[in-house]
Order: C-alpha cells, then structure tokens, then sequence
C-alpha cells in the first residue's frame, strides 16, 4: 500500500509532468473557453498580440493614436496569462529551454509569419478568433475559415514535401537556459495570484475583469501545454500521417464550448453579436486557406505558435513577432482604407436557423470531420503522399 507522501507525488506527477492526452485538452480547454465567456467575453489571440505591435508603430511615429495600455486590455491580459500558464507548465515538468532552430527554419518563421498576420487580418482571427471561439458563438464565418485551413493545410503540407526533397535545413543552434529549477514554476502561481489580487484592488476602469482574463488565460496556457494541444497538428496529421487524436479532440472541444456559450446566448447572458464578425464569406474563407498554408509552415497556429513562446522555441518568437507586426499594419491599412468594410459580413446563425439549426450544424460539421479522421486514420485514404 502506497504512503501518502507517494500518493501525493504521484498527483503530482500526473499533474505537472505526464503529458496530457489531447481529449483531455481539448475538454478542459472548451471548459475554459466558456468559463472566460461567462466571466465576460470570448477567448481570443489576435488582439493581444496586435495590441503589442500597435504600441510599437506608435512609439515610432507609425500610428497616431495611442493604443490601450496592455496591462489593461482584454485580449492583451489573456495572451499574457496564457503565456504565464504554459511558461509554469514548463518549467515545472522541466521542459523549459531556448532552442536556437536551424537557419532555415527561422526564416521560413518569419515569412510564414507574415502570412499569418495576413491570414487573421482577411479573417478577422487566426485559428482561434476566426475558427474555434466563432463557432462558439455560433458565427457562419468560423465555418467558412475551417474549410479555408483544411485547404491551405493541403497546399502547406504539399510545400513541407518540396522542401524535404530539395532544402537542407542545417545544423540546429544551441539549446541553453534550460535548467530552471521546477520552484520557479512554482512561485510564478503564486506571482499570478498576487498580480490577480492587485487588478481587484487596482482604481483603474474595469481592472477587476483583468483578474479573470489573466488567471482564465494561464489555464488555458497551462492546459495547451500539458496536453500539447496543437490545431496544426489537427489539421495537419490527417493529410500527413493519418494521425487523428488532435483533430478528434479539437471537434470534441468545439462541440463542448459551442453548446455552453450558444446557452449563455439563448439566455440572454451575454450579447448575441459577441465575436460575430464581418467576414463571411470571402474573407474568412481566403483568410483561412492563408493562413492555414501558413501555420503549416511555420509550425504553430496562433494559440500553438504563442505557448511555444513560453517553451523556449525561439522560431516561434519570430512568427510571433512577424505574425503581430503584419496583423497590425494589414488591419490598420483596411480600417483607413475602408477595405475592412468589403470583408464580407456578419452573420449570425441563429438569425436564420434558430439555435437548434444552428447548433446541429455545427455539432454535424464537427462529427463528420471527427468520423472522416477516424476513418482515415485506418484507412489512409486521404493521407497525400510524398
């Protein structure tokens, strides 16, 4: 019989340092994804991280008007609390390093980066806005884009091959700072608690809601990390592999948030036209084959590119650089252009199919993605070959 002590290590251990499977990510992250609806709005990554980059073009004369300060806005929090999340999931398992890719590989980061900045600026969302926390919020636009990553993903992948026929990548650089005592991890809950208590004492407007997008967000870092959640992978290791489990979990997830956020709607909880944007369809459908083609290549959508920022992965810190740079310059040219306007536009689905219609369809995309995968993970039918 086990002591306690052992008992208490081996929670522990399944805790903080075994890998997650991906179902398991998938539900706990709907769960989270509807815990930060109903706190106050949806989970999103875009925003914060155009948020950094306007505040760079503005600090270099480039925009006039100054952004929100991002210790105060919304999107700019949850990017901040995910990157806190899966930085503690990190370190604590001892999986925290900086690892220098080889020159290739950052340079494709930085191109595939730019695409992705011109992706979620067509789509109005990378992965995450424009696909996953859409169909939360039962917007046509998420369906739009999920048809436009499956076919950019085939073209992506088809690039991988070419490339493995005809580009040497190099030897990788060094891997360093990545004995960082489990303790840290440790005290950075304990940071996130204290920063989360000073937001509810804080005098500024609506800082009390920052508590939650932080502490909400570094769930969700922390979750994307234990289970390695990753929608490239999703999208990705049907056509390459056959491998299914991602993809299966991502289709459990949407259904999962789809039904808790579509209840908090129905109710009148929260705003039916929260996250229902002007891009159907041409924009989210280019949008999303754009940057489908693209994460493919750099190896990290938005939310997956971001908690392997706090890995340690510095190919990721150039998509994400190139990724929020681009996304900046793109909305900000569309919004003094008008062009942002010729989008497409916003609809809801519950507008013309009710929320049972809406609802079902949803849940139907997702169970025939689910079935197709599974199916194909024995059969290899739709695996492209080299």
């Amino acid at each position: 019989m086990s002591t306690i002590g052992e008992k208490v290590n081996e929670i522990y251990d399944s805790f903080f340092k075994k890998t997650w499977s991906p179902m398991t990510g998938g539900i706990m992250l709907a769960l989270l994804a509807i815990f930060m609806f109903a706190w106050q709005r949806p989970w999103g990554i875009v925003g914060g991280i155009r948020n950094w980059s306007d505040w760079i073009f503005y600090a270099v004369g480039i925009f006039d008007e100054e952004p929100p300060n991002p210790l105060y806005y919304s999107s700019s929090v949850m990017d901040l609390g995910l990157l806190a999340g899966a930085w503690i999931s990190a370190v604590v398992a001892r999986e925290f390093a900086f690892r220098m890719p080889p020159v290739l590989e950052l340079w494709k980061g930085l191109i595939a980066g730019i695409f992705m900045g011109i992706g979620s600026a067509l789509a109005f969302g990378c992965n995450v806005g424009g696909f996953y926390s859409a169909l939360h919020n039962l917007a046509a636009n998420g369906l739009t884009m999920m048809v436009g990553l499956i076919a950019g993903v085939i073209v992506g992948l088809k690039y991988l091959y070419w490339e493995m026929e005809h580009l040497t990548p190099g030897p990788a650089g060094p891997t360093f700072l990545g004995n960082i005592p489990p303790v840290f991890g440790i005290l950075g809950i304990f940071g996130l608690i204290a920063c989360a208590y000073a937001y509810g004492y804080s005098d500024v407007e609506d800082a009390g809601l920052m508590a939650g997008y932080l502490l909400i967000g570094s769930g969700i870092g922390f979750v994307f990390h234990r289970s390695r959640l990753c929608m490239v992978n999703a999208f990705r290791e049907p056509f390459m592999t056959g491998e299914a489990a991602m993809g299966k979990a991502i289709a459990i997830s949407v259904i999962l948030g789809t039904f808790g956020i579509a209840i908090m709607k129905y109710m009148e909880l929260r705003p039916e036209e929260a996250y229902v944007v002007p891009a159907f369809w041409w924009g989210s459908l280019v949008g999303g084959f754009i940057f489908g083609a693209a994460m493919v290549v750099a190896g990290g959508c938005g939310s997956g590119s971001l908690w392997r920022v706090a890995e340690g992965q510095i190919k990721l810190w150039v998509v994400i650089i190139s990724f929020a740079m681009t996304n900046s310059l793109i909305r900000y040219w569309f919004e003094e252009t008008g062009f942002i306007d010729k989008l497409g536009q916003p609809v809801y689905l519950p507008d013309i199919f009710g929320y049972g219609g809406s609802i079902f369809i949803i849940i139907a995309a997702m169970l025939i993605w689910y079935i197709v995968i599974d199916w194909n993970e024995e059969s290899n039918k739709f695996v492209i070959e080299m």
